[in-house]
């Protein structure tokens, strides 16, 4: 079994900062792309990040400049560093690790259950 652990979400002020973390944990042979989707209330689940083993990253428009994704292979974790936060970015956020379970098995892609981000004006 493969677990997606999402930590560091909270409540903030326009402006502010947070660092939200994720750890996949359990039968892991191997994790390729690490990602974050985030979703709103009455959204559709959206791309916010994703990052390559080979730590190639991609952005959506609406955070580039302000959050960087960032991941520490040798412990399985994903980062998310958010500056500048808007209420705008208010909404769960979930976490997902591309797993291969041995050598020569496919990558299937398990999720977090989420943490709760929200912005105040």
């Amino acid at each position: 079994q493969v677990q997606v652990v999402e930590s560091g979400g909270g409540l903030v002020q326009a402006g502010g900062s947070l660092r939200l973390s994720c750890a996949a944990s359990g039968s892991i042979f191997g994790i390729n792309a690490m990602g974050w989707y985030r979703q709103a209330p009455g959204k559709q689940r959206e791309l916010v990040a994703v990052i390559t083993s080979g730590r190639s990253t991609n952005y959506a428009d609406s955070v580039k400049g302000r959050f960087t994704i960032s991941r520490d292979n040798a412990k399985n974790t994903l980062y998310l560093q958010m500056n500048s936060l808007e209420p705008e970015d208010t909404a769960v956020y979930y976490c997902h690790a591309d797993v291969r379970r041995d050598s020569s098995g496919p990558y299937y892609r398990y999720w977090g259950q989420g943490t709760q981000v929200t912005v105040s004006s």
